[in-house]
């Protein structure tokens, strides 16, 4: 088991599944691409997941379940993710579950907790409509004060699990006027409703996650009690806005978890394919392909991580951080996947050769995490209306700030301390410009600086590292004048620049992140991170696209990451910086290793 604690249940839970590469294993990819043939909801898997009692893991402790950190739910998602994002998706629609936990009443709480670990019980969200998209408060469906409850009338489109949930979140209009208060939040319990008021909307046939319950539901003077609301009438924009923040971080659990794939299949051809000779990862090209794709996933875990521990430490602050996972992980990752099927070459695009056809499967499967719980565009507009705050709110900070940034960018990246308890009722719509991870930069550029006189410390790694964290301090620092000296806009009528500026805050804030879990981990991870070449590349990919560099990375690093890479694969552990083992493979324990110059050290 790993000696970080909130990693043994995705290790565990990876053990019991087995390796994917077993046809016979549970979630294999020889049966989940037969699912995804069939477009066959995948009932035996998700029974199996129930059986081994994960959904005790959807429901926090203090409601009788073991949900306990952010950080580990995200570490047991990848391990299905890895697998089949189908069924990681199909099974993490219970997380909708967390605005019951957010904003339910003791009895609420107590019925739906009940409902998923007794009853192996699950739910969906219904906020959107076929005419309205995200224009939450656009909708159609009604819900209209009744003695005793309420008549919801209209169809939500499209809902992954409608037809198949016990219970569905659903967004309704209380109020004729339009506006933020017009819309109140409801847990409806299909087992309380008279079957003849509601109905089930055919199956979408979607290209990618085709085995999903992807469909829809609609109603039609449908009574429902009104303990069935969520808080007050009229909350229910400020909860639905409040309840992405959680799922738009969680989303990139599902991205990681095909990432991982997409390099560990790719490399199962790469390491063994011999072309002009060479393997195909000797080739300069594609070696250095799966090096830069290796550091983005990298990156991303310093980003991903760090968020779901932040959620137990800065909640307010997620109107920004959320954002910034959900647009830059999940597109990153997306990146990653599209640039590692080159290397992989026409067998990507083949539905049974290569590992059963998975790298293609899970292309399509993908595509669409990006677009969940609000598409790229949406997060990036929810960071612009932010930026002029955030750069005040940095323009002005003093010593005592500083002190409770230091303080709490200490126990967010620290991955060895425990976190406290989730707190949803601190989350907020908007974080007051807050955002700990860049406007905690200048402490760890003075942390570096601290580090010059530590003996186990690569000088010449960690002045690379000083140099491009002061550009990117410097960048960071061009960014604010820019939005300083710029207008402000309201609503949805944004500049096209704005949405590039944004872009460049989610490269500058990946990069701090990965900055501070190097600072605060490097005692506590393996060599290869402690050494901080991998950061060195890091920081000099997110920086490329925004400042002309000088060459100052030398090829040894790649071709150490690269190493490294191999490392990881032969010994079968994820591709992370908290490499957990995966399920032992005997397919993997029987092939050739690369060349004589790639053979690993002992």
């Amino acid at each position: 088991m790993h000696q970080l604690k909130q990693y043994q249940i995705a290790e565990a839970l990876e053990r019991d599944l087995g390796d994917p590469g077993h046809p016979e294993s549970t979630m294999s990819f020889k049966r989940v691409m037969e699912l995804d043939e069939s477009e066959e909801f995948p009932e035996a898997e998700v029974d199996w997941l129930y059986n081994w009692k994960l959904q005790d893991y959807y429901v926090p402790e203090n409601c009788g379940g073991k949900f306990s950190s952010f950080e580990e739910f995200v570490a047991f998602v990848r391990v299905m993710s890895r697998r089949d994002q189908t069924i990681a998706i199909a099974f993490t629609t219970m997380f909708w579950s967390f605005l019951t936990w957010m904003a339910g009443t003791d009895d609420q709480k107590k019925k739906l907790s009940q409902f998923i670990r007794e009853e192996k019980g699950t739910m969906c969200l219904a906020y959107s409509e076929r005419a309205h998209g995200s224009d939450l408060i656009g909708g159609d469906v009604t819900a209209k004060k009744v003695e005793g409850g309420y008549l919801l009338n209209g169809e939500k489109w499209p809902i992954n699990r409608a037809t198949r949930s016990g219970v569905t979140f659903v967004l309704a209009k209380t109020d004729e006027e339009e506006g933020a208060r017009c819309l109140s939040l409801f847990m409806v319990d299909k087992r309380q409703l008279d079957p003849s008021t509601y109905y089930n909307l055919p199956k979408i046939l979607t290209h990618g996650i085709r085995a999903s319950d992807m469909s829809g539901i609609g109603f039609k003077d449908c009574f429902i009690p009104e303990e069935m609301r969520l808080q007050d009438e009229g909350s229910g924009l400020e909860l639905a806005l409040k309840g992405f923040q959680i799922t738009r971080m969680l989303c990139a659990a599902f991205s990681h978890g095909a990432a991982d794939t997409a390099m560990r299949t790719t490399l199962n051809f790469a390491i063994n394919r011999v072309i002009y000779n060479k393997t195909v990862f000797d080739i300069p090209q594609p070696r250095q392909t799966l090096v830069d794709a290796f550091i983005d996933m990298l990156v991303c875990d310093c980003e991903t991580i760090g968020a779901a521990r932040g959620f137990h430490i800065i909640p307010e602050q997620f109107s920004v951080w959320a954002a910034v996972v959900k647009y830059f992980v999940t597109i990153k990752l997306e990146e990653v996947i599209n640039s590692v099927y080159v290397v992989l070459g026409s067998r990507f695009y083949m539905r049974d050769e290569h590992d059963y056809g998975i790298f293609q499967k899970l292309l399509r499967d993908n595509s669409i995490i990006s677009m969940f719980d609000g598409s790229s565009v949406v997060n990036l507009h929810a960071l612009i209306l932010q930026f002029r705050q955030i750069a005040k709110y940095r323009s002005r900070r003093k010593q005592k700030t500083m002190e409770g940034i230091q303080s709490r960018l200490d126990t967010i990246f620290s991955l060895e301390k425990s976190v406290p308890p989730f707190e949803p009722e601190k989350l907020g719509l908007f974080g007051r410009g807050a955002d700990d991870v860049l406007q905690g930069l200048e402490i760890a550029w003075e942390q570096l600086q601290a580090l010059k006189t530590e003996a186990d410390v690569d000088a010449d790694v960690l002045e690379k590292i000083i140099s491009l964290t002061t550009i990117v301090l410097e960048e960071l620092d061009a960014f604010d004048e820019r939005i300083a000296n710029s207008g402000f806009e309201h609503g949805h009528d944004q500049d096209p620049e704005l949405f590039e500026l944004a872009k460049k805050y989610c490269d500058l804030h990946a990069a701090a992140a990965s900055v501070h879990t190097w600072i605060y981990n490097r005692t506590i991870l393996d060599d290869f991170f402690s050494k901080g070449e991998w950061l060195v590349l890091g920081l000099y990919r997110r920086l490329r696209p925004w400042r002309s560099l000088p060459n100052l990375v030398p090829k040894a690093y790649s071709e150490n990451v690269a190493q490294h890479l191999l490392k990881l694969h032969q010994e079968n552990k994820m591709f992370s910086i908290v490499p957990i083992q995966l399920a032992q493979t005997e397919t993997q324990e029987e092939k050739p290793h690369a060349s004589a110059e790639l053979q690993l050290q002992a």
